[in-house]
């Protein structure tokens, strides 16, 4: 016999409903884990799904340990502060913003791409009432 003795055999043979994903009667609990979502379970669909999706981070990194062996360090530190001072300026959250400064300091300026003609910002989701976005942005909601 184990040392547990015999209570800890009796708790590890009984299934304990609170302690499984699924609820008492086989269901998802919704109250303790939240909606489920498909999205997070799925699985690339396509193995160069990934890197597709991470290629401006993987191509900016690249360009920068490049920058840094030629330049020194100096040069990848001042382009990193630029394009975090880039991206803070936007127009309002209701207004489409092109980030064309962005795309000026990555050479994206003179480049056409899907996003750039398929993208059409009139069938953005992003459009709605001005005040009610504008009062979410500042915390009054």
């Amino acid at each position: 016999m184990n040392s547990r003795g015999a209570t800890s055999l009796l708790k590890d043979s009984i299934p304990i409903t609170e302690f499984s994903p699924a609820g008492p009667f086989g269901s998802h609990d919704l109250l303790r884990r939240g909606f489920t979502s498909v999205k997070n379970e799925l699985l690339p669909s396509h193995p160069l799904e990934l890197s597709e999706k991470n290629f401006q981070l993987n191509q900016d990194k690249t360009n920068f340990a490049t920058l840094r062996n030629i330049q020194g360090l100096h040069a990848p530190l001042k382009l990193q502060m630029e394009f975090r001072a880039v991206k803070q300026v936007q127009r309002l959250p209701f207004l489409h913003s092109s980030n064309i400064a962005l795309d000026t300091l990555r050479g994206n300026d003179e480049c056409i791409g899907f996003e750039d003609i398929l993208n059409d910002p009139s069938q953005s989701e992003v459009m709605g009432e001005p005040h009610m976005m504008m009062e979410y942005k500042l915390g009054l909601l």
